[in-house]
């Protein structure tokens, strides 16, 4: 075992790799920018080394930076995390020029599994279904014409290096795939430096279900089960659970092999995810691997017992999977809420500023990963995410139940979060029924949006309009109009509210 390690991370999967550490036995070292000098993830590492300013390109992204740090601290190996530099081979590859392990897949994996159109080929090759479409991408727009032709409208443009629903866009006729490449293949260059994208057949109300893979370098691989992930918000996972309520017996059998089958072909090692769309005739295609920790990997910690993290380090430190495929299953359903600094009351705009109270849920089968507390500043540089809430239950009823008690006791104030979004999933008939899929929170924005957003977004309807009505007539506003003509209708039907002002 590793005598210590690196966490190139901040806040809660900093925590929680630090705390595996800790069971291990294994010291740990973190790094933090300026804007983390009061991070929680400083206070619980053995050692802390700043790394400079909040911008991650100039702290949690520089990899000279992290590859100095831990050589001067002497860690034999760096523990990445989710995000930041978790799937950059150049990161994966400096680590190994430098003789430091990397806790993840070795850095050709990470080249050949980043790219989309590479891991589809993978896939292919080792007879697992893929979504119809693009090989090799498409190096002018006659190709993808040609190909959208060969598959059928509609089709999705994506990029080859794309992730986060970033470089993609639908198209329903050939106007619309001319416009859609334009338009992502500038965001798949701004967001990834490729310019590289493809298409594929667009299905409508899919589900996304991934399995989880542990692999050594012994040559074992198994699954521990699926997550359904079919919550999404813009291609962002909101909600997760295990197991899923659409898989049966046999599906699930026949997906767990295929990931399996594709991180064998690919010679994975480490804790890895296969993702996977299923159709609604249980027809199910590969997505993409995410060679990393998931964020929601803890409900599945939460139903079998292994815990993924500190597999990924013994894994790194050269050690045998203990578990047989045959001896791994799933005892009762776990769901996980990703809870984010965003305001739902306002299109889920980024809610920056101060903890002033907290009062976290617990109780039993509740499991809280945060590394939030009173005083701390959540900082407008890295992503919302500032909580991750699990339940677990006997069963799904039960689970769902758990997660509706958490949310009630949950309390923060001085930043907004989208636990009233939550609440009100948790409340809603079709999720109850598990009749969900990716474009579920897009059909349903009516019944899961708290209802005082859509009171203010008509309070803010009728203030536009009557503003409209007034710059027309030539009289004098009876709102002050000192901001720019682009300023959110939202924010201004909030300070009419708060001041308790009508118009």
């Amino acid at each position: 075992m590793f005598e210590k390690i690196l966490i190139a991370n901040r806040g809660e999967i900093a925590i929680r790799v630090i705390r595996a550490c800790r069971e291990l036995g294994v010291k740990t070292v973190a790094v933090y920018s300026e804007a983390d000098v009061k991070s929680l993830h400083v206070r619980y590492a053995d050692e802390c080394y700043p790394i400079g300013p909040a911008e991650p390109a100039k702290s949690y992204l520089d990899i000279d930076k992290i590859i100095t740090v831990a050589e001067k601290s002497g860690c034999e190996a760096i523990h990445p995390g989710y995000g930041f530099l978790s799937q950059i081979p150049a990161f994966a590859k400096a680590c190994e020029k430098n003789s430091i392990k990397f806790i993840g897949p070795r850095s050709e994996i990470l080249q050949k599994m980043g790219s989309k159109v590479s891991a589809r080929k993978i896939a292919s090759e080792a007879n697992v279904p893929i979504i119809p479409g693009s090989i090799e991408p498409a190096q002018n727009i006659d190709e993808a014409l040609q190909m959208a032709e060969q598959v059928g409208y509609p089709v999705l443009v994506k990029a080859v290096y794309g992730g986060g629903g970033k470089g993609m866009r639908i198209a329903f006729g050939k106007d619309e795939l001319i416009k859609a490449l334009e338009l992502a293949v500038l965001e798949a260059e701004a967001s990834f430096g490729s310019r590289e994208i493809y298409v594929e057949k667009f299905l409508p109300r899919v589900r996304h279900i991934e399995f989880q893979v542990l692999a050594d370098s012994q040559g074992n691989t198994v699954h521990l089960g699926e997550r359904e992930c079919s919550l999404q918000r813009r291609y962002q996972k909101l909600v997760e659970e295990t197991p899923s309520t659409f898989m049966t017996d046999k599906l699930r059998e026949d997906m767990g092999k295929a990931a399996v089958k594709i991180s064998k072909a690919v010679e994975y090692v480490n804790a890895g995810t296969v993702e996977f769309l299923v159709d609604q005739n249980r027809n199910h295609y590969f997505l993409e691997m995410n060679t990393r920790l998931q964020v929601e990997h803890l409900i599945t910690e939460m139903v079998t017992g292994i815990d993924i993290v500190k597999s990924q380090i013994q894994i790194a430190a050269g050690q045998k999977i203990e578990h047989k495929q045959k001896s791994i299953t799933a005892r009762g359903h776990s769901i996980n809420c990703r809870i984010n600094a965003e305001d739902p009351y306002n299109n889920f705009m980024p809610s920056p500023g101060t903890v002033t109270n907290l009062h976290l849920p617990s109780g039993p089968g509740v499991r809280v990963d945060t590394h939030m507390y009173v005083g701390y500043s959540v900082s407008v540089f890295y992503d919302p995410l500032i909580m991750k809430l699990a339940v677990w239950g006997t069963n799904r009823d039960e689970s769902i139940q758990r997660m509706k008690n958490a949310l009630n006791e949950f309390v923060l104030e001085g930043v907004k979060t989208t636990v009233p979004f939550h609440k009100k999933i948790m409340e809603n008939e079709r999720f109850i029924k598990g009749d969900i899929h990716i474009n579920f929170i897009e059909e349903a924005i009516g019944e899961v949006l708290p209802k005082q957003a859509l009171e203010e977004e008509e309070t803010a309807a009728v203030i536009a309009v009557l503003v409209d009505q007034i710059e027309r007539s030539g009289t004098k506003a009876v709102i002050p109009r000192k901001e720019s003509k682009a300023v959110s209708l939202w924010k201004l039907a909030e300070r009419v509210r708060r001041r308790g002002k009508t118009v």
